[in-house]
């Protein structure tokens, strides 16, 4: 595990969480009615949940768990390893369900879905953010 690589990661999901937080509108129908602002949101918060994947692999990378077969078992295997809760694994498993939507168009994108994320869901980022931290601090990664 490299901690350098881990923080630089974690700084990059800092600054797209910052962006998402600048420019989700309060109202909803400005998001669903604004084309650029839907494409920054949501290319942000793609970013977001892929940064919480490449994170967890690179921590997984360090520990003796068996490594994921897909995106959402990532979060499984932290939480088997005490990284993060169960529920807050839960969560982000249900962020990587609208990476796949937004990347490869599964559906159309639920623009009240992504509002909601934005303005209720965030700081599922931010815990992750820190559980992460805690684990490093834990560690004490070089």
């Amino acid at each position: 595990m490299d901690r350098r690589v881990i923080e630089q990661k974690l700084e990059s999901l800092r600054r797209c969480l910052a962006r998402i937080e600048a420019k989700c509108p309060q109202d909803l129908a400005v998001l669903a009615a604004d084309a650029d602002v839907q494409d920054i949101v949501s290319l942000n918060l793609t970013r977001a949940v892929q940064l919480a994947v490449d994170i967890g692999a690179h921590l997984l990378a360090g520990m003796t768990v068996p490594p994921p077969d897909t995106m959402g078992q990532t979060f499984d295997r932290l939480a088997e390893a005490g990284v993060i809760g169960a529920e807050l694994a839960l969560r982000l498993k249900k962020a990587v369900g609208f990476r796949n939507i937004a990347v490869h168009n599964y559906e159309a994108i639920d623009w009240a879905i992504v509002h909601a994320i934005c303005k209720h869901r965030l700081t599922d980022f931010t815990d992750y953010a820190r559980a992460v931290q805690s684990a490093l601090d834990r560690a004490g990664a070089k």
